[in-house]
């Protein structure tokens, strides 16, 4: 064997692993830079919290592009003439809680915002008719929606935390405002919110829940509800190719000096 083809055999050797190794970290790469940027659709469907006597019900739609959310919301069945919380409760496990998680008070067995926190988390967006829409929001009972059936559209724009939060599957939505009593309006029945004692638990209690789920979109769906693209189109796929493409030149380069030197001997 000559010279050269040892030289090029040995380059060969190098290159294929550095190949490999180097086609993932692009595709990953790649993926953080534009992670955000395409646009996802997420759907709810808001239940009652049975155990805060709520019979109400309603649905959620969230069309999320980067950190930007158009909100659109649909609520019936709940206290009549009283302003409703609502707000993105984010990064915990993206669950309503169960019944279970219901504590006695009093001698009252109900949930509140509290008991429900370890399974769809904090606030991370305060879903508000006007101005502020960050946790410090949560309690405008000023700038949340009024009455028993209500429609609700927003664009508005969400924290970093809140957009992964909803991105990676653990956005709940939850609305607040119970009438435990059904005497028609929120009153000291259960104590002070374990939100604010100056509000009475009624006016902050979880009424409806929901788990924002990614619904199909775009015009070529996977499994996951995203776009597919063609292998070609793939980071991964054209990084392989790109380095499939300098194995085999560099083993043609072999070849060729292969049988020159097979000629000259």
């Amino acid at each position: 064997m000559s010279k050269s083809t040892v030289r090029v055999l040995a380059a060969l050797t190098v290159l294929a692993p550095a190949v490999a190794l180097a086609s993932p970290a692009l595709a990953d790469d790649s993926h953080k830079k534009h992670d955000g940027d395409h646009a996802i659709t997420l759907h709810a469907q808001l239940d009652p919290f049975k155990v805060n006597k709520v019979t109400g019900h309603g649905t959620a739609q969230v069309r999320l592009k980067g950190d930007e959310a158009h909100v659109k919301m649909k609520v019936s069945g709940l206290l009549a003439g009283a302003p409703h919380a609502q707000h993105f409760h984010i990064a915990a496990k993206g669950v309503c809680p169960p019944e279970s998680a219901a504590k006695v008070r009093n001698g009252k067995r109900f949930l509140n915002t509290t008991d429900g926190a370890p399974f769809y988390g904090g606030i991370g967006t305060s879903l508000t008719t006007t101005g502020d829409t960050g946790p410090g929001s949560g309690l405008a009972v000023d700038r949340f929606p009024v009455g028993s059936d209500y429609h609700y559209e927003r664009t508005i724009k969400l924290s970093d935390e809140a957009a992964k939060s909803l991105r990676e599957g653990t956005g709940v939505v939850v609305v607040h405002g119970i009438d435990y009593n059904n005497n028609g309006k929120y009153d000291d029945n259960l104590g002070p919110s374990d939100l604010d004692p100056k509000l009475p638990a009624e006016a902050t209690n979880p009424a409806l829940c929901g788990a924002l789920k990614k619904s199909a979109d775009g015009p070529v769906h996977g499994g996951q509800g995203g776009t597919q693209l063609a292998a070609s189109d793939s980071p991964v796929a054209t990084a392989t190719a790109a380095g499939g493409a300098a194995l085999l030149a560099a083993a043609g380069g072999a070849f060729i000096l292969r049988r020159r030197a097979g000629r000259q001997s």
